[in-house]
């Protein structure tokens, strides 16, 4: 069994307060859940309006597969166009 977890550091440009952040985020964060059976949440940068950090984790039973999938969901990310992605760490556990 093979666990991954993505983290993935987040610029919101266009975010003027904690709500509209929130909004966007739980739109993505929806998409992401029902696209690519993942497990994710905001895991850092809750306070900040402009910056977030999401955790995602998935379990595969092949590392190529965890790989793959992670790397769809940050290309989905990009191509959403309302957010940056400035980082991401893929960790195998």
């Amino acid at each position: 069994m093979i666990v991954g977890v993505l983290t993935v550091e987040l610029f919101l440009g266009e975010a003027g307060s904690l709500k509209e952040k929130r909004k966007v985020l739980k739109s993505i964060i929806d998409r992401i859940k029902s696209r690519f059976n993942v497990s994710i949440a905001e895991v850092g940068e809750q306070d900040t309006w402009q910056r977030s950090t999401l955790g995602i984790s998935f379990v595969s039973n092949e590392q190529a597969h965890v790989h793959r999938v992670f790397s769809a969901v940050v290309s989905f990310i990009e191509s959403q166009g309302t957010v940056v992605v400035t980082g991401y760490q893929i960790q195998l556990l």
